[in-house]
């Protein structure tokens, strides 16, 4: 499922928040192939004047004064799990990529070679006819290999061979940044290979937890089944395969223990490794997976490789099997004939999200492509629809919130002096990329075909995965991204020590030409402020500027800034977000302080801009003053209307607070929002203690 703003290499990338329609006019496809909306996707506009509700106190909720009337003009879609701000530019954006890529599928022999690929991968995706009538026959090659397997010996090179294919079994494997030398890029494993979305849904007693596993055994023994295993043998294979994963679930590390780089770095030799894998040739693992063979790497779940080896050894080999033959299907189920896509769809839409149809196929195919050809796609997406006006306007922005943290960092009371020097020369070397990347990836060795839906998926991983592995030793490349240009979410990496805002995002409602600075700084100034943040936040804090593990805190200072930490982690815990389920405070911390001094930033740019052009604070548009329009827009970022089943599975698995709450949340801590809403200190917005890290 998709995030909201990240950070990547230690929690990984973030996705896009799956929000809705929004002022979408919703679309509707034909009942026959779904292949093109008939009424078109419209953009929210910056300042929404729709979703305020003027009868509610702003001092009192001020996420229902800003958003009150969002839900009621906004009803939830069958094919999404939620609307918000995010899912309505998803939408909109995924409408313009398929203009793009109808017009690539159709054009002639005078396409270039990106436009070949991305119009014939979509074809291909989109021709429902061709993927029924090949029936299994795309995936049986696999599925045979699978059979075959008589020894298990025979593993390792048939694990690299899936993984490298995109089929996640038993464990991962990748390239990053080693963490305390960023100039380095090293081959890491870790945890993996489950079909639920975290370990704790294998464990937690709760009766809808129960539910969920049994759905999930019953969905498995379906699939297992339209495969041609038969019925008591699919029945048996899933119960088994259930353990399994079960077993590999309590021996796999919590999300909260997950976000601490400090937690997953364990840097080994190669044959240290390899004596935790007895009976398993991790050289003929490698070389399946096309990875250099390495001398070293990065351990980042050591507890969880033992125990996964014992699960290879004593798990029977039919269970084996039926697991990797399980997660292949589930892997290719939208590339396989309707029924398997169906089936997928009922476990890990309807039951998991509580989603009552799936997307049509014409958004599903479009984002399909922008994962695998991203770039090429992006390049001409930010043609059409990313001037530079906008790139130039967004970077005035995060130089002004740059400046405003380094003010910031001098105005903190509870910091000492050489930290704070520490603090703006990390602060300094930050790298800002706006919109998409100067070079542009090249895809000539990736082959895509008009009528090969399931090995176009295939290659495209294989070539992703190639791409990725053969950076290890290779020097590191800072102009890299880690998301496509027409994505709508943002992030900072801590290794790399950048911000990164996609053309996508940079799009109404978060960046509006039409809208004043106030607007613009409320809405995207907060998410540039938020990952800037990131870098300081209780991940970020641990890294340098040069992107290196490496504790530049005084022990005093390091103190102050737990014990203002765990406040917010308090402040967010307190959160009920669904039936008995609170916000985990720990696991939300980084995301929350991200908010939290995010907006503290962008407040202070906006007001510095707004004084260095003149701009008449007391003066109102639509009823509102500068400063209330920022905060309003803030809010506005986050306007929402969620399925139980979603946000239950957000709380329990994503770093970032429910939309309410992250509204709601950060506004309690700002010192500017009182004054301009004059709200008085007491009031639920204004309580008389609050929290205040950056």
């Amino acid at each position: 499922m998709m995030g909201r703003l990240g950070r990547v290499q230690v929690a990984g990338v973030l996705a896009l928040a799956l929000a809705g329609a929004g002022s979408v006019a919703l679309a509707q496809q034909t009942k026959t192939d779904q292949s093109t909306p008939e009424k078109k996707y419209l953009p929210i506009p910056g300042f929404d004047k729709t979703s305020i509700d003027a009868s509610a106190n702003p001092c009192d909720d001020f996420y229902k004064f800003a958003c009150g009337k969002f839900a009621a003009n906004h009803p939830i879609p069958a094919d999404q799990p939620e609307v918000d701000q995010f899912y309505a530019l998803f939408n909109v954006n995924t409408q313009e990529l398929n203009g793009i890529l109808k017009k690539a599928e159709e054009g002639g022999s005078e396409r270039s070679a990106d436009e070949q690929k991305i119009g014939d991968y979509y074809k291909a995706c989109m021709n429902t006819d061709a993927i029924e009538a090949k029936g299994m026959e795309p995936v049986e090659p696999l599925l045979k290999e699978i059979d075959g397997v008589t020894d298990r010996a025979q593993l390792p090179a048939l694990i690299g061979k899936l993984q490298r294919m995109g089929v996640d079994v038993f464990f991962g494997y990748g390239e990053q940044q080693d963490l305390k030398d960023a100039t380095k890029q090293i081959a890491f494993v870790q945890q993996a290979g489950l079909g639920l979305p975290e370990k704790d849904y294998y464990l937690r007693t709760g009766a809808k937890d129960i539910q969920l596993r049994k759905d999930y055994v019953t969905h498995v023994t379906k699939m297992l089944e339209l495969s041609g295993i038969d019925a008591d043998t699919a029945q048996k294979d899933a119960d088994a395969m259930m353990t399994l994963e079960t077993n590999l679930a309590n021996a796999s590390m919590g999300v909260v223990e997950m976000r601490d780089p400090e937690k997953t770095y364990h840097m080994q030799t190669i044959s240290t490794f390899e004596g935790n894998l007895p009976g398993i040739n991790f050289g003929e693992y490698q070389e399946a997976l096309h990875s250099p063979h390495v001398s070293e790497l990065n351990n980042s779940t050591p507890d969880f490789f033992p125990a996964m080896v014992k699960q290879i050894e004593t798990t029977d080999l039919a269970t084996l099997k039926a697991y990797m033959r399980y997660h292949v299907l589930t892997a290719f189920a939208g590339r396989l004939p309707k029924k398997f896509d169906q089936e997928n769809f009922d476990f890990y839409g309807r039951k998991l999200y509580g989603q009552p149809e799936q997307a049509p196929r014409w958004k599903r195919c479009s984002n399909s492509v922008n994962a695998a050809l991203g770039e090429a796609l992006g390049k001409v997406y930010v043609d059409e629809y990313f001037p530079p006006t906008s790139k130039e306007k967004t970077l005035q922005m995060v130089h002004d919130i740059e400046a405003a943290m380094d003010r910031d960092i001098d105005s903190l009371e509870w910091m000492s002096e050489p930290t704070k020097v520490r603090a703006k020369e990390k602060l300094h070397m930050v790298a800002d990329k706006i919109g998409y990347p100067d070079k542009w990836r090249d895809y000539s060795k990736l082959e895509v075909k008009a009528d090969d839906a399931l090995g176009n998926s295939e290659r495209a991983n294989a070539f992703e995965n190639d791409r990725e592995l053969n950076k290890i030793g290779k020097p590191v490349d800072r102009g890299e991204w880690q998301m496509s240009p027409p994505t709508v979410n943002a992030y900072y990496d801590p290794s790399m020590n950048d911000i990164n805002f996609p053309a996508g995002i940079l799009q109404p409602a978060f960046y509006d030409k039409t809208q004043d600075d106030a607007v613009n700084y409320g809405h995207i100034g907060a998410i540039i402020g938020h990952e800037l943040t990131h870098g300081f936040d209780d991940e970020g804090r641990k890294f340098d500027g040069h992107g290196n593990l490496d504790n530049w805190w005084t022990p005093d200072d390091l103190k102050k800034f737990e014990a203002k930490t765990d406040c917010l982690v308090n402040e967010y815990g307190g959160f009920t977000a669904v039936d008995d389920v609170k916000v985990n405070g720990k696991l939300t911390l980084g995301e929350n302080t991200a908010d939290n001094g995010g907006l503290v930033l962008a407040f202070m740019a906006y007001m510095e801009r707004a004084k260095k052009e003149g701009v008449d604070l007391t003066a109102k548009t639509d009823g509102y003053t500068p400063a209330q329009q920022f905060y309003i827009a803030y809010a506005q970022n986050w306007c929402e209307n969620s399925r139980p089943e979603m946000v239950r599975e957000q709380v329990l698995t994503d770093p970032h607070s429910p939309d309410h709450f992250r509204a709601n949340g950060a506004i309690v801590n700002q010192p500017g929002f009182a004054a301009a809403f004059g709200c008085k200190v007491g009031t639920p917005m204004v309580p008389v203690n609050s929290c205040r890290v950056w």
